[in-house]
């Protein structure tokens, strides 16, 4: 078992769309974005980028599953997550996720 702490993120692109990603280091990982070089393709040149919103979900299967469901939310829930800055609970019931 690991001892790592997975976090679900969301960056705004330049042109206002929304990704969505995990990662055990938030910043490190939006750095890697906004660099390019690591970051994922979709996300070059279509900057500036803004790191949104972020959570601590535990396991790296707990944050792969969240990530899988919240990749396929309308955008306008996703910006509603935004807004409302859901928590771990919050996020996971939305997602209607079990806590793990």
């Amino acid at each position: 078992m690991s001892d790592r702490v997975w976090f679900l993120y969301l960056v705004r692109t330049g042109q206002g769309s929304l990704y969505t990603g995990i990662t055990i280091d938030v910043m490190k990982r939006f750095a890697e974005h906004e660099q390019g070089k690591k970051g994922a393709k979709y996300l070059r040149a279509k900057g500036p980028l803004q790191l949104v919103y972020s959570v601590e979900l535990g396991s790296r299967s707990l944050a792969s599953k969240a990530e899988y469901r919240l990749k396929r939310l309308a955008k306008s829930l996703k910006v509603s997550i935004v807004i409302k800055s859901l928590s771990r609970a919050e996020q996971l019931q939305r997602l209607k996720l079990e806590d793990a």
